[in-house]
């Protein structure tokens, strides 16, 4: 065990340990970016073969991703992308970065993190170090990865595991994945110690924790904060509407406190695959132990109720302009759940527009990185934004701003808008905000 520990440790500090990184979506395109930057050999496994041909071709299918120096990584022969497991023996580190996603009935579905392990296990040998930075419940990694690996006929003390919970932030130029500290938890310390000495040749700051539990949790943690923070700002907007009092200005001037606040902005919805999903998670698990997590049960609830509400505004709003909502248009303005990303993930906009069709004559959208949109059984094909069509529309709903529209011609060719997302400071009479 020592030779194999010091040997991975030596290639490591080299650069010369290959890396497999599985699943080359949001979280391990990103990274596998990163390790090639500083000159480690990767192969990026996935089993989407459309995703990785377009890859070798160097084309993009994730916005902020440089794919020329992908391309570049390519030719230089240092970058694999590839839909064959048989490489995962001959790396020296595995990265697990598939998705978590719920399943219908609002559970975790771990299985893509399952089919990861059980592919691992086919390869496995000994001094391999095998890192899990999918976000799921805890004891994920020591109860199911762990048990999965040994039935390769390794002991676990010749193996290397440990969780690592992504932190990846789509779309955000500030935050880069090397500008983010990394959180390590292995299940023994010369797991974390390798894992440690990994991330650092691309993150500045790596925090070794105690065990991959409290990796685990300290990731469902993180996103529990923001959902009941977004829910308490959401419920806060209806009650300032009611009380007909405006709520961006409210949280404006409560966050000139330097202290003890932290501003979180009202939204039609939230969407993407953490917010909504990870804190389910922790409340899924907390079940198993018989408790009951009364917060998160209840700011999910307040967070998915937000649709509605949207629509009810603009049904409502119809009816101040002496408009019947069933010979009205509405247009859905921005379709992803994040500006300037393309991810229909959870998306708020998509039972948005689901509610609207049941309630108004007509409902189309635009989203400049979505061209055609399935909802169920509907299919929609994103409309001509120009000024003539933009008058047509009864309302004008913005969900998403997108930084690349045209908000001031917007405001001067609509009928009516409801800004969902503040993007209009000034007042306008025919401008609405949540």
């Amino acid at each position: 065990m020592n030779k194999v520990y010091r040997e991975l440790r030596e290639k490591i500090k080299k650069k010369k340990a290959k890396i497999c990184i599985i699943g080359l979506g949001y979280v391990g395109l990103p990274l596998a970016l990163a390790f090639l930057e500083k000159g480690f050999f990767v192969y990026g496994l996935d089993t989407n073969s459309s995703r990785v041909n377009r890859l070798k071709e160097g084309l993009s299918y994730i916005v902020d991703i440089d794919f020329r120096r992908l391309l570049f990584f390519i030719k230089k022969g240092i970058f694999s992308p590839t839909t064959e497991k048989k490489v995962i023996s001959q790396a020296d580190v595995i990265i697990i970065c598939v998705p978590t996603p719920l399943r219908k009935v609002k559970i975790p579905d771990i299985s893509y993190v399952v089919s990861a392990a059980k592919a691992i296990k086919e390869y496995l040998r000994k001094g391999h170090l095998v890192i899990l930075e999918s976000t799921s419940f805890p004891t994920t990694t020591r109860e199911i990865v762990l048990p999965l690996l040994k039935k390769s006929g390794l002991k676990n003390e010749e193996f290397f595991l440990c969780f690592s919970p992504e932190r990846v932030n789509p779309g955000d130029k500030k935050f880069r994945l090397e500008k983010i500290s990394k959180i390590v938890g292995g299940v023994n310390r010369k797991s974390s110690r390798l894992a440690k000495l990994l991330y650092s040749q691309i993150i500045k700051k790596v925090y070794v924790v105690p065990s991959p539990e409290i990796a685990e949790t300290a990731k469902l943690l993180e996103n529990t904060f923001r959902l009941v923070n977004i829910a308490l700002v959401n419920e806060f907007a209806l009650l300032c509407h009611k009380l007909k009092i405006d709520v961006w200005e409210v949280i404006k001037a409560a966050k000139t406190k330097p202290f003890g606040f932290m501003a979180f902005w009202p939204g039609p919805g939230i969407g993407g695959h953490c917010i909504p999903c990870d804190p389910l998670y922790l409340s899924w698990k907390a079940k198993k132990v018989g408790f009951k997590t009364r917060m998160i049960d209840l700011a999910s609830f307040v967070n998915r109720y937000m649709p509605k509400y949207v629509v009810n505004r603009i049904i409502n709003l119809l009816k101040n302009e002496k408009r019947n909502p069933s010979q009205a248009k509405v247009l859905v303005l921005g379709v992803t759940y994040k500006e300037d990303v393309k991810d229909l993930r959870e998306s708020p906009a998509l039972e948005i527009i689901e509610e609207l069709k049941k309630r108004v004559k007509k409902v189309e959208y635009f989203d400049p990185l979505i061209p055609y949109l399935k909802i169920g059984n509907l299919n929609l094909k994103r409309m001509n934004f120009k000024p003539s069509k933009i008058k047509e529309y009864d309302c004008i709903v913005i969900v998403t701003a997108h930084s690349d529209i045209d908000y001031s011609n917007l405001q001067r060719n609509a009928r009516l808008i409801f800004d969902t997302r503040n993007v209009y400071k000034k007042k306008f009479e025919n401008v609405v905000r949540l």
